[in-house]
């Protein structure tokens, strides 16, 4: 099965970095949005991280105008009736991703590929809201998604070789080195980086250093690209958040339970980078 049209659920961080990848590698992309508002902000993110590309000579103006006519924009989850693959990213919710797949297995054909961009939710929970969870596998792309070089490609009990074999091949024409993971809790990646992350929080709670001495001993100390509160500020304070709340809702270790910090700075609307106040202040 070839892949022609590619459908991505969410306009956040994750959906329109997504939708970009896709767009610049050279398929017709549709973001589906719940609010012409949060089209518009996605669309606002895609065309500042083109234009920073462009500054920094990583793309051509002909390539980023020529990513950007291959994307478009909607409110209806049915304008991806016809796509071969559609990727959710949407809110890390269980019972908000299984509406939308009951949704998209209604509407798209039988060929369509159903892939999930969470980091940490069983894909086969997911994968049984629709009648064909063999098309259905978990696609875990990293943030920033047009930057980042892995792709963790997740394979449920139900996922089918055919399906699992084309997603791979798609994964690969992202230019990502695609990574195969069980259908396990926060798979590999988060699995090892939750905790660190949130350690880091406690260091920096507990007062035993700075922030910028924590996230310049990681980046400079053990060769980091980013330090990790940095990394927490770019992922998002919420969704990371959302994230440690799953792990430790699947493995009740306390590894995973976010710091009273963390849920206070969430709370007090500091969510990073996407709205300029984090652990650091961004313009």
């Amino acid at each position: 099965m070839e892949i022609r049209k590619v459908g991505v659920v969410g306009t956040g961080v994750m959906g329109s970095g997504a939708a970009q990848l896709c767009a610049e590698s050279s398929y017709h992309t549709i973001m589906q949005g719940r609010t012409a508002e949060s089209l518009a902000r996605g669309m606002k993110n895609i065309q500042a991280t083109l234009d920073k590309q462009v500054a920094r000579g990583r793309t051509t103006p002909q390539q980023k105008e020529a990513a950007l006519s291959r994307l478009q924009t909607t409110t209806r989850l049915e304008d991806l009736a016809e796509c071969d693959i559609v990727i959710e990213a949407i809110v890390e919710d269980l019972e908000e991703k299984r509406k939308v797949f009951a949704v998209l297995d209604r509407i798209c054909p039988r060929h369509t590929i159903l892939a999930s961009d969470t980091a940490t939710l069983p894909i086969v929970r997911i994968a049984t809201a629709t009648k064909r969870p063999e098309r259905v596998v978990g696609m875990h792309i990293l943030s920033p998604a047009p930057a980042s070089k892995a792709l963790e490609l997740v394979r449920s009990v139900l996922s089918s070789d055919e399906t699992v074999e084309t997603a791979r091949k798609f994964g690969e024409s992202l230019g990502k080195r695609v990574i195969m993971a069980k259908d396990t809790p926060g798979f590999i990646i988060n699995r090892l980086l939750a905790p660190y992350l949130l350690d880091a929080i406690r260091v920096y709670e507990s007062g035993v250093a700075p922030k910028e001495d924590i996230d310049q001993a990681m980046a400079l100390g053990c060769g980091h690209p980013l330090g990790p509160l940095s990394l927490v500020d770019a992922v998002g304070l919420d969704q990371f958040c959302d994230l440690a709340d799953a792990l430790y809702e699947a493995f009740r270790d306390p590894r995973f339970s976010p710091p009273p910090l963390l849920r206070q700075m969430v709370a007090a609307g500091y969510l990073g980078r996407k709205n300029g106040k984090g652990f650091y202040e961004y313009k």
